[in-house]
């Protein structure tokens, strides 16, 4: 009986030993020890007192046999008897009160073990909820980091495409400054005749006066007025990747004639695409590049003076569709 409850008392310290932590099993350990100690020696004193029972057995067959031969010992024995019973009640109340302490123990121990493997559970799922956030951080922050480098490689993209632009807009306006004092070079003996030239929004505009190119209310093109539009011309053909516009404009007074030009309108138009004609016939402009459009009253330069609003605008627009082209990239 006492081994069978030291062989459970140590399967189960030995048990709840792998399920809780070390702290705690050292305690355990030490509790079994304890307990195992005190069985050991309430083990040896039962092999003590078996032995002893076993004497007096043989002391009691001793004195049954000598009971028939000494009646006169018969009380001498009975008094032995009863306190070997004594003995053996002794005895069973030990052995009793050892089996109950050891069950206590055991259901300490088995409650405490329960309470650590609840304890043990909540801290796992504790653990593993924080692991599935950290996963989930983990992803998105490696989401993000593949966001910034798509980010920085399309900003990188970008800023040299708008290096690429400022630096073709610049070479744009250098251009289109060489070009105005090229033109304003040639045509500088025309200065004081009605001819201006300017740079405006990286475009060239050669701005003539009616009275330097047509007679009053004529579309055909005076003698200086052809020597200053070859001189133009001559200066133009050699350029690539240009827009010509020659606008034509009047002033307010209105024009009516059943002739053409029958109006303001008619007047403009004529007196642009006349000096288009003496362009592509006097150079080798690429006809392509050329445009002649009338614009009529309707944008003048100076409301005060109307001799100024009578002019031939020749508009020259560096070619943009490369700078549209990286635009649209």
């Amino acid at each position: 009986m006492l081994k069978q409850l030291g062989i459970i008392a140590l399967g189960s310290t030995l048990i709840l030993g792998a399920c809780v932590s070390g702290r705690q099993y050292e305690e355990l350990e030490t509790r079994k020890n304890a307990i195992q100690d005190e069985n050991n020696a309430l083990t040896a004193q039962n092999e003590t007192l078996s032995t002893a029972n076993r004497e007096l057995e043989s002391k009691l067959a001793d004195q049954d046999e000598r009971i028939q031969a000494l009646q006169t010992d018969t009380t001498l024995l009975g008094n032995s008897l009863r306190q070997m019973q004594q003995q053996y009640d002794k005895i069973n109340q030990l052995n009793e009160l050892l089996g109950s302490k050891n069950s206590k123990l055991l259901e300490d121990a088995v409650d405490e073990n329960r309470k650590l493997l609840e304890e043990l559970d909540v801290a796992r799922n504790d653990l593993q909820a924080k692991e599935d956030r950290l996963n989930a951080l983990e992803k998105d922050l490696d989401t993000q980091e593949a966001n910034l480098t798509q980010l920085a490689t399309e900003l990188e993209s970008r800023e040299a495409r708008v290096k690429e632009l400022e630096e073709s807009m610049a070479a744009k306006d250098a251009a289109a400054q060489a070009l105005r004092q090229k033109v304003a070079d040639a045509l500088l003996g025309f200065k004081d005749k009605g001819l201006t030239v300017e740079q405006r929004d990286g475009k060239v505009y050669v701005s003539m006066e009616a009275k330097l190119l047509f007679p009053s209310g004529s579309t055909k093109v005076s003698s200086e007025g052809q020597q200053a539009i070859m001189d133009l011309a001559a200066v133009v053909e050699g350029q690539s990747d240009l827009e010509i516009i020659v606008e034509g404009h009047t002033d307010t007074d209105q024009l009516r004639s059943g002739n053409i030009p029958r109006n303001n309108w008619e007047l403009s138009v004529l007196r642009a695409t006349a000096v288009v004609e003496i362009m592509t016939a006097n150079s080798s402009i690429d006809p392509q590049i050329l445009s002649a459009s009338g614009r009529s009253e309707y944008h003048p330069v100076d409301p005060e003076d109307k001799a100024r609003n009578r002019r031939i605008e020749i508009v020259l627009s560096p070619n943009l569709d490369a700078l549209f082209e990286l635009l649209q990239e």
